[in-house]
């Protein structure tokens, strides 16, 4: 079982690990508001800049579940650090790029550093957090993924205004840095059990037999459905809310702000109700149900344009809210699916696995909208939306069934 430990452990742990998770998503949303400057100064395509993105999330969605075997076998801080490592040198690779296949050098990286930080984040706040605790955790860590984002486009604002794009990457691997020195520093509090991963670490990390239970699957299509249905907003909502309610770019851009900050508040609430409710399928189930409603009057093109930002908050606010009971609810996935419930070692390669369908959503996503746009289907986005998020809440409600557990086979 996790240890019950401090509030002031508790909370420096959390801090840590946001700050982590926080720079991983800076990388996110480093290099699309680059392209401006990036194309004309490379000779390069919309075609080759999307490609640039495609390679970032099939490493890191690839690179996931070989990054949760890393977990369980070497410890999580030490994948961690070697994880922003190579965040910090993808912002160098950026810095001094000479021609396109240097870019993609530096998608590279950041998509390998990006890969770790879903089985090393929970392990560590799995293993470090009070369970008491736990809810308000992944309420931090889920807030500090969207602060991050803030942060990756801040400095690629500031670098088409000012800076350059070689400014932005000297800035962002500079960011990557001060997190590797933090997790270093705080080293004493953030070390795995050694023991524990050096016993079991090597035998249950070298099986993929949960991939044999069923509840693993549904957990990682639930992700797969909810962040394919958010790149829809998050790719093409200009050209959807620009269609349907005659917005400018510029207030289609202000509407998904909206969207992330009432994904932000979501969270933050979401924490406090996830260690409060008894059932979380129910939890999530409830608001991603009314998400899927407001992104269905949204679709209807009923209300009037003022509507809009309240609506896109109220799907924000909704999937926002989901985040920490998901969280737990995968954290109960991982504990009943493994033999040795809470003392399990393979926190990892489950948490590897399960959320590389984020990567793999983001990834299909764009091009399943991409497709239905370019087939002149611009006002089914929305129900789109709605729908995947409809059929993320079935995959919820699947996960119920208790799973039979994998034995850890020892030798």
């Amino acid at each position: 079982m996790t240890p019950n430990t401090t509030v002031r452990a508790d909370a420096v742990v959390i801090a840590l690990v946001g700050v982590a998770h926080a720079t991983s998503h800076l990388f996110h949303l480093l290099l699309p508001p680059l392209f401006p400057l990036l194309m004309p100064a490379f000779g390069f395509s919309y075609t080759e800049a999307g490609f640039l993105m495609t390679v970032f999330f099939a490493i890191s969605g690839l690179g996931q579940a070989f990054a949760g075997i890393l977990v369980d076998r070497y410890g999580a801080r030490r994948v961690l650090m070697a994880g922003v490592s190579l965040l910090a040198a993808s912002g160098v690779a950026l810095s001094v790029a000479a021609n396109y296949w240097m870019l993609l050098l530096a998608a590279a990286l950041a998509g390998s550093g990006n890969s770790v930080f879903h089985p090393a984040d929970f392990s560590l706040l799995n293993k470090k957090v009070s369970p008491s605790r736990l809810g308000h955790a992944f309420s931090v860590h889920g807030l500090s993924g969207n602060l991050g984002w803030a942060l990756g486009a801040a400095i690629s604002g500031t670098a088409l205004a000012w800076a350059g794009w070689r400014g932005a990457g000297v800035a962002a691997a500079l960011v990557a840095l001060c997190s590797v020195v933090a997790l270093q520093l705080a080293r004493p509090l953030l070390d795995d059990d050694r023991a524990r991963v050096g016993a079991g670490g090597t035998a249950a990390g070298a099986t993929f037999g949960f991939l044999s239970v069923p509840v693993i699957w549904r957990a990682f299509l639930f992700f797969l459905l909810v962040t394919a249905a958010f790149s829809g907003l998050q790719n093409f909502s200009a050209p959807v809310l620009g269609g349907i309610y005659g917005f400018s770019p510029a207030a289609a851009v202000g509407a998904l702000t909206a969207y992330l900050l009432g994904s932000a508040a979501g969270m933050v609430a979401g924490g406090f109700i996830a260690v409060r409710v008894q059932s979380h399928e129910r939890a999530v189930g409830t608001a991603m149900i009314s998400a899927a409603i407001f992104a269905a009057v949204l679709a209807s093109g009923l209300p009037a344009a003022w509507g809009v930002i309240p609506l896109m908050v109220g799907i924000g606010v909704g999937v926002g809210l989901a985040g920490p009971s998901r969280d737990l609810l995968v954290r109960r996935v991982a504990t009943d699916a493994l033999a040795g419930g809470n003392a399990s070692p393979a926190f990892g390669r489950v948490y590897g696995f399960v959320y590389s369908g984020i990567d793999v959503g983001l990834a299909m996503g764009p091009l399943a909208f991409g497709a239905l746009l370019d087939a002149g289907g611009r006002d089914g986005v929305l129900p789109g939306v709605a729908l995947l998020q409809v059929l993320a809440v079935l995959t919820v409600l699947a996960m119920r069934r208790k799973a039979v557990p994998v034995p850890a086979r020892s030798g």
